[in-house]
Formats: structure tokens, sequence, C-alpha cells
């Protein structure tokens, strides 16, 4: 019945199966993949026509997890899967990078990859296995891809590489580097790393990218036998319509981009793209000779190519610097002096506004995955607004563009946050980009960096980032530093790399190109460093390190703790205890399972108060020592005072005073304050109490010599 095909191979000491002709029979491409015993499905369908009119390449990927596939049942009120969380967006880029460079130019038939998570086996995290999922799929489906790609996962522990580490092998791995790519080169990584050198993190990619061989091998071993035919698809050939057009316009065109200026420049190319639809435009009826689509595609293809003919040729520049030279920097700190932190942050024509916040135990972000509920203590959040680029547009929730530099920002500056012990807030951050010219996330990593580190946050060091470019044209190629958003439309790679002074916390790659080599990665990283450094030199001149102090408006929280056992004691029956605690006191209040106990107010009275309230609570009173307590009830025979939290005692009628008392109400009455000293405790356990010893305007004990004279005198 069933057309099946099946393909394993052992790879990194766990099983690799690629299964085809089962399942999703009537989409173009269909693989379900397993590895350990975590399973995806990936599809793919790919229109047979293009749109009419299209000009770009409408290539749709989404990444879902089902909650069935970890065994649990959806939180919340709906229980159904709902809009994508942030790991099935940023794993849905994850999968889009290293395929999009693959599809030819030209091709714009609509296409969707769909891949589902089926199962967790809460060891090995399903995204390179998405990857190659998607790539295997993508290859057995007849459609115009210049595939297959591989994707592989390296971890860095006890200095030695590790390929695919399980899930709980991550936190003490220095490294979390995914690499994708061809049998050829390297087309795709994203990390977070621990301050490694350039070198470590060179090897980590081509480690990881020899390591993926066997897997592009199992998809071409499994297309053998089970891939449809190719898809008849002739690009057009435009090369008469580009000579026309380069005939017309190429002069003016080449001098629109001498304009450094990034508006007057985007003028200039207007009145030149105006020109061209002009001169193409058919007059009267007569038929036009070219579509407009066709039109405007080999207008940008002649724009990349004057730009990127001017680089290798001069070595400058569209804004007139040489290849090497970051933008000029200004940063500066505390601009929104009531915000708890913040930085300008400017470089050239690029800008973010990045504002940090401090909070406590309650403003923590539960995250709910499909390998168990945790909490996050750090939040980056980043916004793009239109008008960052001189344009309107739609204001809503964030895109994947957000999500997925708002995360890249995250990684590079987790690796230098102090441990929760240390610095017990839970941190948000949000830039807000307000222009944009050439890499805001790298933009919002300095800025991150200067705010935090504005707001009292100590991180071990300040963090920059840098993006980097490349135009690649057959032998000769060009890495560029601090890239303008031009170059980055308009070449070929786009190399961002966040860290401090002593190594690399972040790297991103996405190449447009079939894929770059190990050389021209070092240039790229050893560039990227130099950058890095001079951008770290421009920031100290704002902040070179943490505040010692935290702002006026930021909320301090001080940390005790007590026992496990006196934790129900603590918060009390329902809740009583601490609800008082909170509401007396005027303090936030958050404790954890282990014991710990944040305390948080902007007044430090609040703050002691509450701690104060807790210790007595919590902690044993002590022989000998003097208490502060209040009279809770009289009787003939003494009085009980309510001197250490909850606990209360006895001071018999003998030991009110040093003179002889008739009636207790003669010395004390309920209400009143006085001043015990704990004396120890009868047969029973019951606590003795005595107000005699103890000067009750002081609160001192009486010296012996004094309490002996007394009794003389009696």
């Amino acid at each position: 019945m069933f057309n099946h095909h099946k393909v394993e191979i052992e790879w990194g000491g766990r099983p690799l199966i690629l299964e085809t002709g089962k399942i999703a029979r009537q989409a173009d491409g269909a693989v379900l993949a397993t590895y350990g015993e975590s399973v995806v499905l990936a599809t793919v369908v790919s229109m047979k026509e293009p749109k009419p009119g299209q000009d770009f390449f409408p290539l749709t990927v989404n990444y879902q997890e089902k909650t069935y596939a970890a065994g649990k049942i959806p939180g919340g009120y709906f229980k159904r899967e709902g809009r994508p969380s942030e790991k099935e967006t940023l794993v849905s880029r994850l999968i889009d990078r290293p395929i999009r460079p693959l599809f030819p130019a030209g091709y714009k038939n609509d296409t969707q990859v769909v891949v589902t998570v089926m199962q967790h086996d809460l060891e090995n995290d399903p995204d390179v296995l998405s990857m190659v999922a998607a790539s295997a799929a993508l290859t057995l489906s007849g459609v115009p891809f210049m595939g297959p790609v591989g994707a592989a996962r390296v971890g860095y522990i006890n200095g030695q590489y590790v390929l695919n580490p399980h899930v709980d092998e991550i936190p003490e791995s220095k490294l979390d580097l995914v690499v994708a790519g061809t049998s050829d080169a390297v087309l795709m990584v994203e990390s977070e790393a621990q301050e490694l050198d350039e070198p470590t993190m060179l090897g980590a990619v081509m480690f990881g990218h020899k390591a993926f061989q066997p897997v592009i091998d199992a998809i071409i071993k499994l297309a053998e036998v089970a891939a449809k035919e190719p898809r008849d698809f002739t690009p057009d050939d435009l090369s008469g319509l580009e000579a026309e057009m380069l005939a017309i316009v190429g002069d003016e065109l080449r001098e629109a981009y001498k304009n450094v200026d990034k508006q007057k420049r985007y003028a200039a190319v207007d009145a030149v793209k105006a020109k061209v639809k002009a001169a193409f435009a058919p007059v009267g009826d007569e038929p036009a000779k070219y579509a407009a689509d066709k039109v405007g595609a080999v207008f940008k293809e002649l724009q990349a190519k004057v730009v990127r003919w001017n680089i290798l040729d001069t070595k400058s520049r569209i804004d007139g610097r040489d290849l090497t030279t970051v933008r000029k920097i200004v940063s500066e700190v505390g601009i929104l002096p009531r915000t708890h932190g913040s930085a300008l942050f400017t470089r050239g024509e690029t800008q973010a506004i990045v504002v940090a916040t401090l909070g406590t135990g309650e403003d923590e972000q539960y995250v709910d995955s499909l390998t168990g509920m945790y909490k996050e203590k750090f939040l980056l959040h980043y916004n793009f607004p239109p008008y960052s680029v001189g344009e309107t547009g739609r204001m809503g929730s964030p895109g994947r563009r957000e999500i997925g530099h708002g995360k890249l920002a995250w990684r590079a500056i987790r690796p230098m946050l102090p441990a929760a012990e240390q610095f017990p807030y839970t941190i948000r951050v949000v830039s807000e980009i307000t222009e944009s010219n050439g890499s805001s996330s790298m933009a919002t990593v300095c800025g991150t960096s200067l705010a935090l580190m504005d707001a009292g946050v100590p991180l071990a060091k300040p963090v920059a980032g840098i993006a980097m470019g490349l135009i690649l044209e057959g032998d000769r190629y060009a890495v560029l530093s601090d890239i303008l958003g031009d170059e980055d439309h308009l070449g070929d790679m786009d190399f961002k790399v966040a860290g401090t002074n002593a190594g690399i916390t972040s790297l991103q790659m996405d190449i447009k190109i079939a894929g770059i080599t190990e050389e021209i990665m070092k240039v790229a990283l050893d560039q990227a460093k130099g950058g890095r450094e001079h951008i770290l030199g421009e920031m100290s001149n704002a902040l070179s390190g943490a505040r010692s102090e935290l702002g006026e408006f930021a909320p301090r929280i001080e940390v005790m703790h007590v026992p496990t056992d006196k934790i129900r004691d603590v918060i009390g029956s329902g809740g009583k205890v601490i609800r008082e605690i909170v509401e007396k006191t005027g303090a936030k209040i958050n404790i954890e399972d282990d014991g710990t106990v944040k305390i948080a107010s902007s007044n430090a009275k609040e703050i002691e108060a509450a701690k104060k309230w807790i210790h007595s609570i919590v902690a044993e009173p002590e022989v000998g020592e003097i208490y502060e307590g209040t009279v809770v009830k009289t009787a003939d025979f003494g009085a009980f005072v309510n001197f250490f939290g909850p606990k209360d005692g006895l001071v018999h009628i003998s030991q009110l005073a040093n003179d002889r008392v008739q009636k207790t109400t003669d010395v004390v009455k309920e209400g009143q304050k006085v001043f015990v000293k704990l004396m120890g405790f009868d047969e029973r356990g019951k606590v003795r109490l005595s107000m005699k010893v103890v000067d009750q305007t002081t609160g001192k004990e009486i010296p012996k010599s004094e309490k002996k004279a007394e009794e003389a005198a009696e």
C-alpha cells in the first residue's frame, strides 16, 4: 500500500532515521525524522505556478510544537495550542535561514515548509532535527532546491567539542552553537558562548560542518530512491534588459550611490528608478517589451552590481569609509532619570534608546515548554517602529524579526549577567530602535550593556556587537566592518559578532549565496574583533562599569534564608502571615522552595522591618538574651509577654520588679511595652522571663552590683 523508504545512520552516538512515503503523501515532499526518541514531521508544498506580478520569493516556514509530544495538555483556559511561542518563532527562522539562499533566483512560486514536533524524548532538542527533516523533504519534493542542507549543534565541555549535546548537558557547556550548510560551505550559524576566543569559535563552526556531512549523505541516499522528478524551471534570461538599463542609467546610478547621506542617496536612487520605469513603460497601446516585475528585479540587481563593483575595485564604500572603519559612535547614559537605567546609543544613522527595569521574583516570566515549566529572570524586548527608517507601517505585536533580533541580543548579554545569588533581581530590557541604517540588533547589544550598567547591574564585563558584511565575486572578496543597510541588502553575508574584550558571547551568520569558506570566516572574525574592541572603547566614554549603587527609583532587594521546615510558619495558613507582613511593613516578599526569601522595597526601613519580623518567626530565642515585648495578658501569678515573634512567655510575679509586688496590675498593664530577659525553660518547656533584671528605661541588664545593693537596702 505504501511506497515506504527509510535510511538510518548512527550520528553523535544516537540513531538518526529518515522515512518517507507513508505519511502526508499529498504534500510535494514529506519526511518523518527520528533522533534518539524525538520525532518530527516535515512537509513541503510549492505551488505549480507563480503569482502574477510577484517580485519576491514567497517562502514560509512554520515550526510547531505539539504538547502531546511530551505527554502534556496545554495550560490555560483554552486546551489547544495557540499563537506561536517564542521558541517556535525562533526555530522557524532557524530553518528558513539556511534553505532560502538555495532556491534559484527567479523562482517565485508560493512555498511552505511545515515542521511538526510529534514526540520529544526530553533529551534531544528537536530544532536541529527539524532543520535536517526540512532539508530532506525539500530534496525529495522536486522543487528547484540546490541542497541538501545539513545541520548540527556543537557544545564545548571540558575543552572538547561535543556533537549534539543532550538538553541537560547544555548548562555545563561554554558554547551552544547551531551550524548549517551544504557539503561545500557553511550557510548559517547561531550561537551563545562564554567569552570564547575567535579560533575556538571558528573551530566549533568547522567541527559542526564536518559532523553533519553524514547527514547530507543520508539525505542523498534517500533521494536516490524516493525523490520526485525535478520540476521544469528555467530562470528568465534578462541579460538583454540589464544591458539596456545599464546603458540608460548606469552612470546616474553610480552617481546616486556616491551620496554618503542615506536620505539623499535614497532620493537620488528613487529618481533613477523613476527614469527606468518611464524608459521601459509602453507608449500608448504598444505592448510592454518587459513585464514591470522583471524591470523591477533587474533594477535591484543592477543596484547591487554597481555597489559591489565599486567596493571591490576601489575598497571604498557607499558612505566613503574604507573596509574596516566603524561609523562615529555617541554613547549616553541616564537619559531617562526616573527609569532604573537608560542609554542612548548612536552609531552613524543607527540609534537605539535602551531602558532597563529591575523587578522582583513576582516579575519573572513563566515559560511552559515541552521540557517543562521554568522561570526566566532576564527579559530583552526589541522594537522596530516604521519611523526608524522614515516609513509608515503597521504597529502591533512583535513579528519574527523583532523576536529574532531581541533573542540575538539576549544571547550576547546573558553570559555576563551576575548570578541570581549575587543580584536577586528580575531584569527587563527594552530596546526602542529610533533610527536604523545597518545592524540595529548590535546597537541593541551595546545599548543594553550601557543601560544595565547605568541601572547598577554588576555585569562581569561590558559587551559590544558589530555586524560584518561580505562582497564575493569569483575569487575576489571584501569583508566590511559595521555594514550599512544597503550593504546588508546588496551584499552576500550578514555576520554579527558580540562579546567582551576577552572573547565572543554570541555569533550569528547568514549567507545569501551558496556558502563561504573557512578562510573568509577567519578574516571576518579577526576583523570583527578589532571593530568590537573599538566600539567598547567608545562606549567606555559614557560608562566603563556598573554604577556602585542602584538608582533612586529602583527597588532594593535583600535576601535571607530560612530553614525549609519554617517556610510554612512564615507563609501561615492560607498565606495569612505573609500577607500581614506585607501589609504592615509595605515590603514585597517572595519565598522559594529552598528557603530563600527575597524582600523588596524602595524604602530600607520597610525591608528591615520585614526581615526582623521573619527572623522572629523562624529563629529560636536564646537564653540570656534581652527582648522587647508586649504584655498580652495579666494574671494573679504574673504576666504573659509576647517577646519573640509569635512566642509568649511568663514573667512570674516575683520577677516583675525588685520590690515586693502585691498585684500584677500594679506593675504592668495589657498592651504595655516591656523589656524581658529569657531566663530559661521550666520542666514542661514553658518559657521563663524576668523583668526585674532589666532596666525598663534603657533595656540594658542591671549590673549584679546594683542588684545586690538594692537587695541589701531591702
